[in-house]
């Protein structure tokens, strides 16, 4: 052996047996992990034992300024990339809500839930392709991958777009990132896994995606969950030829070291130099602990197939080849030295897992002893007081959490209720403020807290022409607005069905595409929860991307990723993560069962996180759309769809006019009712509000404007405390946003003060709304519906 030979054989050795400690070190952790919750000290556990030896390979191809869009089982992966730490992993399981012990999600998400922060502390982003990146992870099956599309798609946007090179050079190098997808074999029984494919095989974009196959889906085995029995045969249809594009399709057993650092090199080198997307099929892998915490695989495999899977363990196997491999006659290392690694990986991870089981407990100890502190001067007060001392002290010698101080602290309040004291006074004020102090660390984060939110934006109001009345159709207000967006944002991009080529079918967009070009302005097919995650994962990487979702009924087929994923994202990483994804539609009426629907109290309910804005008209979305690309939360908007082809005043400031968000708008003053409503129906109730005044009933109108925030400056109110009257209409069913709107007005603003009479709703009927403009009339709110509503109550009061 020479010099040459020499080193590079010592250099190899020392790669594997540092691969081989650290497999070591999160089979470890793995077990421990398990150990820990099942002593009580964590609520539940979910490991990625198995897994090691295929993800130190993949470990090696990512580079800084690469995404991870993952699932629970990659906690070798995190590890080696140096994303997380075995002290940082039991923070996680233990649930720590401090940032600086557990940086992914302050103890928000569940254990082995990872993700890299790319947001500095005020909101800012960091510099991406100086850190290896990793997208928040979610427990929904294959709901990571929708967002792996866009991670993807961004480097080939980047590359495209030369000009975005010194703007946005802290979000890519030219476009040479590639995104990583990970997922498990049963996941891809669903369908957000072959939508996504398919979108990546039509786009061919830098994806390597890493299917960890071990034959199982919790108990159900693979021979339920494909129609072939080789994953790699069932993708076959995608795989690429020589005459068409697709995706590179590669197999490989998980514990085969070499071949696996092959494959990954040879994947990276195809997806990152040219764009085309691989799927490498990790088979023979084990789980060794079974599913999760929740479960024992011993109930639902066979004696042969734990027999199998205790022989096929990968670490075991990697074991096995160490001991066996020779080059030019030297071995790399004996049965001892590995013996060594062994007992050094498990002392090392019980170490430390006490510093973060010690970490966790000093702040809880220092809450309880202030806590004992204030009980202890209200001993003489009351004799049961001791009791729940040393109910305290018992609690936080054992597993202890801020619960249990809380519950105890503020029972003795409220047995105490009727006796008055100085100390019970101190406790009253110690539980509010300590109380707030906690609610920050579980509540904070919802939307963005950096200068861009949209708590920040003032409005600004269209400017028009002086004795100019003339009027276009509400779509061109849209369109030429979009025109001056795209060219005051370089990095606005639109996309969705029919957006590209006519320019979505109320032509909103019409003629753009052939201005500003295929890469900014383009179709997809017809795909709705990939043109989300798509969206999200564009967005993640510094890209200002509006989505259409054509009709708001299709809004359903995302609702999931929306809700998951984008709604959750800033408040499940403590702001660690952002994307501010706009999300354009239209609804509310026209006609038809599928076209026509107003699911509004879904929507709000299911997308707390997410601006819902449900503007009256073109001009209010229009002015929507520019505040939103001025800030950074996400936001659905929702334009009226019987509302292009409505006559409206052309601005002249397009692109500068800003609608605030969260600020109702009184578009009528009137001393005898107040009506509140939104969108499309606002033209009704102004319509039925002229029928009124007819006969002598002077109405107040409200337009609500945006649903989340909801009369942020608590306008509504104000209104009521005037007309003493309360009607909301909404083309939503009954108990829908109506219900939502209600408790706003009633519960936050204390609303019933002031009304003489009960509150009335007018609604949707509770079916869907039928073809036909009487299938219309019928179903949802008409001007009769209000004028006779409204004397009605008028009559009562």
């Amino acid at each position: 052996m020479n010099d040459n030979e020499e080193k590079s054989f010592n250099s190899f050795k020392k790669m594997v047996l540092s691969d081989y400690k650290l497999a070591k070190i999160s089979r470890e952790t793995s077990i421990l992990g398990r150990k820990e919750v099942l002593n009580g000290k964590a609520k539940f556990g979910i490991f990625g034992d198995g897994k090691e030896i295929p993800q130190l390979a993949m470990s090696k191809i990512f580079r800084n300024g690469d995404f991870r869009s993952g699932y629970y089982r990659d906690q070798t992966f995190m590890m080696a990339i140096g994303a997380i730490t075995v002290k940082s992993f039991f923070a996680q399981l233990y649930a720590h809500s401090d940032l600086k012990y557990e940086p992914i999600s302050a103890g928000r998400m569940m254990t082995s839930h990872f993700g890299t922060r790319f947001i500095n502390n005020d909101g800012t982003w960091k510099n991406i392709i100086q850190q290896k990146n990793s997208s928040a992870d979610i427990s929904s099956t294959a709901a990571q991958m929708p967002r792996l599309l866009g991670l993807a798609h961004a480097s080939k946007i980047y590359k495209k777009l030369k000009n975005l090179k010194k703007t946005h050079k802290i979000f890519s190098n030219d476009g040479n990132e590639v995104a990583f997808g990970t997922i498990g074999n049963a996941s891809i029984s669903e369908g957000l896994f072959w939508e996504t494919l398919n979108a990546a095989s039509v786009l061919q974009i830098p994806i390597i995606l890493s299917i960890w196959d071990d034959e199982y889906g919790i108990s159900v085995s693979n021979k339920y969950q494909f129609s072939k029995k080789n994953i790699s045969d069932l993708l076959s249809g995608f795989h690429r030829t020589k005459k068409e594009k697709g995706i590179e399709i590669i197999c490989v057993n998980g514990y085969d070291y070499i071949n696996l650092t092959k494959t990954y090199t040879y994947a990276d080198k195809i997806a990152r130099n040219d764009h085309i997307p691989v799927i490498i099929h990790i088979k023979n892998l084990t789980q060794p602990q079974g599913h999760s915490t929740s479960s024992s695989h011993e109930r639902y495999k066979s004696k042969e197939r734990l027999e199998w899977e205790i022989n096929n363990d990968c670490i075991k196997k990697f074991r096995n080849w160490i001991l066996n491999f020779k080059f030019n006659e030297k071995n790399l290392t004996n049965v001892y030295y590995l013996n060594k690694i062994d007992v050094e990986a498990k002392e090392y991870v019980k170490n430390e897992q006490k510093k973060a089981w010690d970490e966790f407990k000093k702040p809880i100890i220092k809450i309880k002893n202030e806590a004992v502190k204030i009980l202890k001067k209200m001993q003489n007060s009351s004799f049961f007081i001791k009791k729940y001392i040393k109910e305290l002290n018992d609690i936080t010698q054992n597993f202890p959490t801020k619960k249990s101080i809380f519950r105890i602290t503020r029972k003795v309040l409220y047995l105490l209720y009727q006796i008055e004291s100085n100390s019970k006074y101190c406790l009253i004020e110690w539980v509010k403020n300590q109380y707030n102090k906690e609610q920050e660390n579980y509540s904070s984060h919802l939307y963005s807290i950096s200068n861009k939110s949209f708590f920040k934006k003032i409005e600004i109001f269209p400017v028009y022409k002086k004795n100019n009345n003339f009027k276009v159709d509400g779509r061109i207000v849209l369109r030429e607005n979009f025109d001056k967006l795209l060219e005051l944002y370089p990095d606005l991009l639109i996309f969705g069905e029919d957006v590209g080529k006519i320019g979505d079918v109320n032509q909103g967009l019409e003629g753009l595409q052939k201005k500003y070009g295929k890469t900014r302005i383009f179709d997809t097919g017809i795909r709705e929860s990939t043109i989300i995650g798509q969206g999200i994962g564009l967005a993640m990487r510094g890209l200002r991307p509006i989505v259409e979702i054509q009709y708001l009924d299709y809004i359903l087929y995302a609702l999931q990723i929306m809700s998951d994923d984008l709604a959750c994202l800033q408040y499940r990483t403590k702001g660690g993560q952002k994307a501010p994804v706009i999300i354009r539609t239209r609804g509310h009426r026209l006609e038809g069962i599928w076209h026509s629907g107003s699911p509004m109290g879904g929507i709000i309910n299911y997308l707390r996180g997410i601006l819902i804005l449900v503007p009256r008209n073109m001009v209010k979305a229009a002015g929507f759309y520019n505040t939103l690309l001025s800030g950074d939360d996400p936001a659905l908007v929702i334009e009226c769809l019987n509302g292009y082809r409505i006559k409206e005043k052309l601005p002249e400031n397009l692109g500068v006019f800003k609608t605030p968000i969260g600020i109702v708008e009184k578009t009528r003053t009137g001393k005898d009712i107040t009506m509140v409503t939104y969108g499309s129906t606002w033209r009704i109730v102004n319509e039925a509000s002229k029928e009124l005044y007819k006969i002598n009933i002077d109405t107040e109108i409200i337009d609500v404007q945006s649903l989340l925030p909801f009369d942020l400056q608590k306008d509504i109110v104000k209104s009521l405390q005037k007309t003493n009257r309360l009607l909301i209409i909404d083309e939503d069913v009954p108990g829908g946003a109506s219900a939502f709107i209600l408790q706003k007005i009633l519960e936050e603003q204390n609303g019933y003060y002031y009304l003489d009479s009960p509150p009335v709703t007018i609604t949707a009927k509770e079916h869907r709304p039928p073809y036909g403009s009487d299938g219309d009339y019928f179903s949802k709110p008409s001007v009769e519906n209000i004028v006779e509503k409204v004397l009605k109550i008028m009559h009562d009061t």
